[in-house]
């Protein structure tokens, strides 16, 4: 792949459900990557992009089903990729996201309590 956005929102190594204190930094981090999160349009285009028929696509192949302008959806992939939900391949003059799973997946460990973690694990 060329050209790959790299995430500039490392998860912090302690989740703040652990039951151990989580450092003023990891706590800043994860609200960074958690604030990308917290937006009904980015949350539909981690869902369409991940639905897709390649799992992967384009501003024009969201601007549509969003109802929003190019701008509006490259801010929105923009402020996904930065947080490392998304990695960007550029073929072209085309940019291409795709959803990046193990940084949701850390997301989702990070969010589950240790005592969930381990039963949904030894399911």
């Amino acid at each position: 792949m060329e050209d790959v956005g790299t995430a500039r929102t490392a998860m912090p190594a302690i989740s703040p459900l652990t039951g151990e204190p989580i450092k003023r930094a990891d706590a800043e981090r994860l609200a960074g990557v958690l604030k990308a999160f917290a937006d009904p349009a980015r949350l539909r285009l981690l869902s369409l992009i991940q639905s897709a028929p390649e799992g992967e696509a384009s501003v024009s192949d969201l601007t549509a089903p969003l109802g929003l302008s190019q701008p509006t959806v490259s801010h929105h992939l923009r402020i996904l990729t930065e947080a490392g939900l998304l990695e960007r391949e550029k073929r072209g003059v085309w940019a291409y996201y795709r959803v990046v799973p193990s940084a949701i997946a850390a997301i989702a460990d990070l969010l589950t309590p240790p005592r969930k973690r381990a039963t949904k694990k030894a399911r």
